[in-house]
């Protein structure tokens, strides 16, 4: 019973010390608590409460901060550090200067709180203008900033932005009437100077506020190495650039190498004496500044990271025409001891040569296969051979020039052209002449008679010579040059036998690209000592240009001083023992060009029916383009309209016809069809005439070709009068009648006409005779159809009668014939019988005075062949019943006596 008393007792006694810790521990919680402001960064501090020395595990703060936007945060204040003073920060997004800002704390411990302790921070009032903050303050790249604009009471935000700074993304927010806010991303940096934040408020008042815009230090790559074996030298890389011309209270980046400050950091670059032995070591360097710090090692045996200083009183020693001696001193002593190789760069102009030389200490070195009187620049660098780090630095350049020497060898061609054979031969340049060349000698002696050599002068500064060799020989040239050092070795060429190289070789044509012409060529086995690819303007004088290439290659690349628009012949012969052999031919451009007008020479058209063919003379070959055809187009003039074209792709034709064209004026154009396009254009007019014309034509034709034959008659009958009319009238001897010749015969009727005609005033009519077929004319048989008729005499004929006629009027001028005396006149067409009737002949010229006129009607021929006429008395002579014509001749009879 007294146990279960003493219990109970024990019981209630705990429970009121429990009841007493409780109650103590409830008034645990913040005291004394203060808030500051740096930047944008608040700054809470506070201490416990005494009761909170009652707690027997960890103890919570609650901290509320409180501006636009309300931030939560708990603080976990450890047994041990209960009775301390505790903080909490925090950064806004927002300057402090901007709004007030409150903070709120307070503890729990067990599922108890205590009552709330609140501080206030508050912000800028406005003033009379407008405020930007934060102020002069500094950011890093990339970052994302808020800057608030304050403006004075009453007035409005007009803009707010950052000056000559692009930035995206950029955002403003009112938070009152007078608060603005202005969000941006910095993206770049200020390397000169500052960025303004400005802000403008309706009534023009204008404020800002500077901000500095940089990056933490970006520096990477370090590499640590020697030059003068006694310290080392770091060097290090800035990824961003850190120079940015900021002032040095507002960014500085501090440098040190394994603890010790680098007095050149500005160089990126550090220095520092070696200490204790040389061997592998780690080499640190930190970089720090406002905005961040990084870290840099590297690890490295500065013997095997050797860089050298550059060779210093570098010196041309020795110097001949084709080597050259350089000597040189080193500065650190220890250089001596290392095996050094170095190099040796030696240029002229933009050409160099680099050349090497190793050696323990190398203080000289030989530079040999220079070029004879030539000026050289040289310089010098070194390494280690053994470790060769980097090379040093180059060494102070120096200036030598070699001495002269003989010629190279001449670099010599041949050129045919006009049938006559040139020697051609490249002009020795500076680096080939080894001097000022004196003169070139040329030599030529027949291939079967080498030992007879003819030299052939030259002037000293020609290139070419003629060499006026027999076409059918074959000669060797050789052209040596000579300068103050003597003379070059020859060189030889053979000339082949003069012969039309065009007659065995095709020319194909070839098309240029980026100023030169990309040449190929079959192979060729006679090509023993390689290629000759020579070039020249097609059309004119031209100098001939070539270029030689191995055995083995079989293709070039000719570059050039061409030309657009000009055409170039490339030739590629075999270089052989003996002459050269022609292989291919090419023509071609660089580039064509259009061709300007009138190209088309002696443009003509000629008319045939409906139908004008229009011609041309060859076009030349120097267009500047190849001619792939041409055009023809009519022009009808009336309506400027073409009304007809034609073309052909035959760049040989020179004529185009234009067909079925209607009366009118045209014009016709002929253009060269080229690659280029339509080109050369040359014109000419022509009015055709279709019918009337034809018409005119013709008859001007006939009329000058008639007038023409009548002048050509009239000419040749001129000059040949005198014998034309002894062909067609020939000369007939007047007869002479006697009175007895008058009464001589039986026929008194025929003596009766004739006395009667006589009688009759002197004038008669003469009658019209018609003969009739088969009639005898006193022992003569006409014949029918003669045109010519020879009569021959009877041989009884009367050897007197003969004497006292003449019968010339009534026979050809080769056959007399003599009548019988018993008939008045014989005629062999006339009849027997003569009628009365008579029919007057055309009046006839007057006879002469004291003659009388008898007009004869008789058909006399000319007897100019032998007629066949047979004088039988027995057979009759055929006449035709034509009437006869007349023949006017005059008869010469004797007047008659008067009593």
């Amino acid at each position: 019973m007294i146990t279960w008393l003493l219990l109970v007792l024990l019981f209630c006694e705990s429970i009121q010390d429990k009841n007493g810790k409780e109650s103590g521990v409830s008034q645990c919680g913040p005291q004394n608590l203060k808030l500051t402001g740096s930047d944008q960064t608040i700054l809470a501090t506070w201490e416990d409460n005494p009761s909170c020395s009652t707690v027997r595990d960890e103890l919570i703060y609650e901290v509320v901060l409180t501006e636009q936007e309300v931030h939560y945060d708990e603080v976990v204040v450890m047994l041990e550090q209960i009775g301390l003073t505790h903080s909490w920060n925090r950064t806004s997004s927002l300057p402090l200067e901007c709004v007030s800002h409150t903070v709120k704390i307070r503890s729990r411990y067990n599922n108890y709180t205590s009552p709330w302790v609140q501080e206030n921070l508050p912000g800028r009032g406005a003033s009379s203008q407008p405020e930007v903050y934060p102020k002069n303050k500094l950011y890093a790249v990339n970052s994302k900033v808020t800057f608030c604009c304050i403006l004075p009471a009453g007035e409005e935000l007009e803009k707010i932005y950052l000056s000559a700074y692009n930035s995206p993304d950029s955002k403003t927010r009112n938070i009152s009437n007078q608060i603005h806010t202005l969000t941006v991303l910095l993206h770049e940096r200020s390397n000169t100077t500052c960025t303004n934040v400005m802000c403008k408020s309706s009534s023009s008042k204008t404020n800002g506020a500077c901000a500095w815009i940089s990056s933490p230090p970006t520096d990477r790559d370090l590499k640590c190495e020697t030059q003068n074996m006694e310290s080392v030298d770091c060097y290090w890389t800035d990824v961003v650039g850190r120079k940015t011309y900021l002032p040095e209270n507002v960014i500085s980046t501090k440098y040190q190498l394994n603890g010790r400050s680098c007095p050149n950091s500005s160089e990126l670059k550090c220095t520092l004496e070696v200490e204790g032995e040389a061997g592998e070591r780690n080499w640190t360097l930190t970089a720090q500044n406002k905005l961040g710090k990084v870290e840099l090692t590297d690890r490295a045996d500065l013997m095997k990271r050797v860089r050298m200083f550059a060779p210093e009183r570098v010196s041309a020693a020795a110097v001949n025409a084709s080597n050259v001696t350089l000597k040189w001193e080193w500065k650190v002593q220890r250089y001596h001891d290392l095996d050094i190789t170095c190099q040796i760069n030696i240029s002229h102009g933009e050409t160099s040569v680099m050349s090497e030389a190793s050696g323990v200490g190398l203080r000289s070195a030989v530079v040999k296969d220079l070029t004879p009187n030539w000026k050289y620049i040289v310089k010098v660098r070194c390494g280690t051979t053994q470790h060769l780090w980097k090379w040093g630095d180059w060494s102070k350049i120096v200036m030598f020039h070699t001495r002269g020497d003989v010629p190279d060898a001449v670099d010599v061609w041949m050129q045919m052209k006009n049938k006559q054979t040139f020697i051609v031969w490249k002009e020795l340049q500076a680096d080939q002449s080894h001097g000022d060349i004196l003169e070139y000698e040329v030599r030529r002696a027949k291939t079967t008679e080498r030992q007879l050599v003819v030299t052939i002068p030259t002037e000293p500064n020609s290139h070419s010579v003629p060499l006026g060799v027999e076409p059918t020989e074959e000669y060797i040239v050789t052209v040596t040059a000579r300068n103050k050092n003597g003379s070059s070795s020859p060189s030889s060429i053979i000339i082949p036998r003069l012969k039309t190289d065009i007659t065995t070789v095709t020319t194909s044509r070839i098309s240029g690209s980026n100023g030169g012409f990309n040449l190929s060529w079959s192979a060729s086995p006679a090509a023993a000592c390689g290629y000759i690819v020579d070039w020249c303007p097609t059309s004119g004088s031209c100098k001939v240009d070539w270029l030689k290439v191995s055995p083995d290659q079989t293709n070039a690349r000719i570059v050039s001083n061409f030309e657009d628009g000009q055409r170039y012949t490339l030739s590629v012969y075999a270089c052989t023992h003996t002459a050269p052999v022609l292989l291919e031919r090419r023509e071609g451009y660089i580039k064509e060009k259009r061709m300007g007008n009138n190209i088309f020479k002696s443009l003509k058209w000629k008319k045939q029916d409906s139908d004008v063919e229009v011609s041309w003379e060859s076009v030349p070959l120097n267009p500047s383009a190849f001619i792939l055809g041409y055009v023809l187009y009519c022009e009808d003039n009336n309506n400027s309209k073409i009304v007809f074209n034609v073309s052909t792709n035959d760049p040989e034709a020179t004529s185009l016809t234009a067909t079925n064209l209607k009366s009118g004026t045209y014009t016709f154009t002929v253009k060269a069809k080229t690659a280029v396009g339509e080109c050369g254009a040359s014109s000419v007019t022509a009015t055709i005439n279709t019918q009337a014309g034809n018409l005119i034509e013709v008859v001007c034709v006939s009329l000058v070709s008639i007038l023409a034959l009548l002048s050509l008659v009239t000419i040749l009958c001129f000059r040949s009068w005198p014998g034309i009319k002894h062909k067609v009238y020939p000369p007939i001897p007047k007869p002479v009648l006697t009175d007895k010749w008058l009464t001589m015969g039986d026929n008194s009727h025929h003596l009766h006409a004739i006395q009667y005609l006589y009688s009759e005033a002197d004038i008669m009519d003469v009658p019209e005779l018609h003969c009739k077929p088969g009639a005898l004319v006193n022992d003569y048989m006409m014949q029918e159809n003669l045109p010519h008729v020879s009569a021959q005499p009877l041989k009884s004929h009367d050897n007197q009668s003969e004497k006292n006629f003449s019968p010339e009027p009534f026979s050809s001028p080769t056959t007399a014939v003599s009548p019988p005396f018993n008939s008045l006149i014989i005629n062999p067409c006339y009849s027997l019988t003569m009628e009365m009737e008579y029919q007057p002949c055309s009046s006839s010229p007057e006879p002469e005075e004291g003659m009388r006129s008898v007009v004869l009607c008789d058909e006399y021929q000319p007897q100019n062949q032998t007629a066949n006429l047979s004088l039988n008395p027995e057979k009759t002579v055929e006449c035709t019943d034509r009437p006869m014509p007349c023949v006017f001749t005059y008869v010469l009879l004797p007047q008659p006596t008067t009593a």
